[in-house]
């Protein structure tokens, strides 16, 4: 007999879960790096317009699937066009977001161990080289990508309810708390004024067609799109909640962790004489080194709330990850039980592959990127977009009009007045940005 599905108690769980898929290492860690590395303000503008424009569509035809359909992404392909080639779009969506969770809980697991550090107040200064060192160890960072997997599956094996809802309930508005904190610490250093000046005063001689991509390329990976996560996630919503709000709300919060993030950051990167542009380093190689100036006591509870940020935002989005995979196989008949653990052993095995790719692995390349870099590589500039093209074409193209009418405005009850609207951007604009990133990815 099967199992009842689970659904999201409340409006504010689903705002929350799907909030907390979005936000994640991309908002903290990659968002204010490409703001210092592409012109600070007129990159956050750019940001902005693709968020509305491409990202958020797109949201929406996930969400628009998974609700109409009610299963996991491959179900959803199956019963809403059932006999079809779609089913494969179903099948990408559950191998892309496993790919992902391998590498990206090699980062998470560099998150706990940082986490670990500022709690030992190891950043005392003198930094240089602690990262590289770190990373091209063999078995620290396989420990905490270990620890990281373990932490990510035991919450899923909880339940969509106990465990994804309590999760999220507990951790998005301690995120948001530990934030706001480090901003308004950081906007209070002696020299910070410099970096708030960056993120609000656009330099729009600084935009070409690079930094357009750029925006749109984070405006769609900020919110987690084409991986199915918000599909799944969505099928878990109840037929009583308005769409545009559910989707609207997690834009939201997404959009303003990311400019917390870029003011937690920035500000103490020019109030420590650091340039803005310093890469993906910046996070890991840069920061500890300004906590390490401070006075050691405050520099060392700073530190400890920032890496706990980076921790819960990792943590929220990888258990969105391996709820797509889990909800695969428990459609097929698997128990949650069996379908976490085998999993959480897959992305295990490929994480600790990508982790040695810094190490031991160092010198085997793929298309000369290392394996961690061409995982990354794959998902991030083919995989996602692609996934994320296919859901709006098969939005926007294959479903009725009618079919998406009827779930867009719960059968002609809500947001009937911005429908057409916002079906255009779904059939039209958004197909034209993803193509524009994936041209731009392929000519970079």
């Amino acid at each position: 007999m099967k199992t009842a599905r689970e659904h999201f108690g409340s409006r504010l769980a689903v705002i929350l879960a799907m909030a907390g898929s979005a936000i994640g290492l991309g908002n903290i860690w990659r968002f204010p790096y490409l703001a210092g590395q592409n012109g600070g303000a007129a990159f956050i503008i750019v940001y902005i317009v693709a968020m509305l424009v491409l990202a958020l569509p797109i949201f929406i035809a996930e969400s628009i699937i998974g609700r109409r359909s009610g299963c996991d992404t491959f179900g959803a392909m199956r019963k809403l066009a059932p006999g079809s080639k779609w089913r494969w779009l179903g099948l990408l969506t559950v191998i892309t977001p496993m790919i992902l969770l391998g590498y990206y809980s090699v980062v998470g697991g560099w998150s706990v161990d940082y986490f670990f550090k500022a709690c030992a107040f190891r950043f005392d200064g003198n930094t240089e080289g602690l990262f590289g060192s770190f990373i091209s160890s063999t078995w620290e960072p396989l420990f905490t990508h270990s620890v990281f997997i373990v932490v990510t599956a035991a919450i899923i094996l909880l339940g969509v309810k106990k465990g994804i809802e309590l999760f999220t309930k507990i951790t998005m508005p301690l995120l948001f708390v530990l934030i706001v904190f480090l901003v308004v610490y950081s906007i209070t250093l002696p020299g910070a004024f410099k970096g708030v000046e960056y993120l609000v005063k656009p330099d729009f001689s600084k935009v070409d067609i690079n930094v357009v991509a750029t925006a749109m390329g984070q405006a769609f990976f900020s919110l987690s799109l084409g991986v199915g996560t918000i599909l799944t996630y969505a099928s878990y919503v109840s037929k009583k909640e308005n769409l545009l709000v559910s989707a609207g709300g997690t834009a939201f919060f997404d959009l303003l962790f990311a400019l917390l993030a870029g003011f937690a950051v920035m500000p103490a990167v020019f109030a420590a004489g650091i340039q803005p542009g310093e890469g993906a380093g910046l996070v890991f190689d840069t920061l500890p080194f300004i906590f390490g100036q401070m006075h050691s006591v405050l520099g060392g509870v700073v530190a400890i709330l920032f890496f706990l940020a980076i921790l819960v935002a990792a943590l929220t989005s990888s258990i969105s990850l391996l709820e797509v995979g889990v909800a695969f196989l428990v459609e097929r008949g698997y128990s949650r039980t069996k379908a976490t653990i085998g999993l959480a052993f897959l992305t295990w095995g490929i994480g600790i592959v990508c982790s040695l790719s810094f190490g031991p692995l160092a010198g085997v390349k793929i298309l000369d990127l290392s394996i961690f870099d061409f995982l990354d590589k794959l998902c991030s500039n083919w995989l996602m977009p692609l996934g994320g093209l296919l859901f709006t074409v098969f939005v926007g193209w294959k479903m009725s009009k009618a079919d998406v009418r009827d779930e867009f405005t719960n059968g002609g009850t809500r947001n009937v007045r911005v429908f057409e609207f916002v079906y255009f951007l779904m059939r039209y604009l958004a197909p034209v940005g993803i193509v524009v990133v994936f041209l731009t990815n392929l000519l970079m």
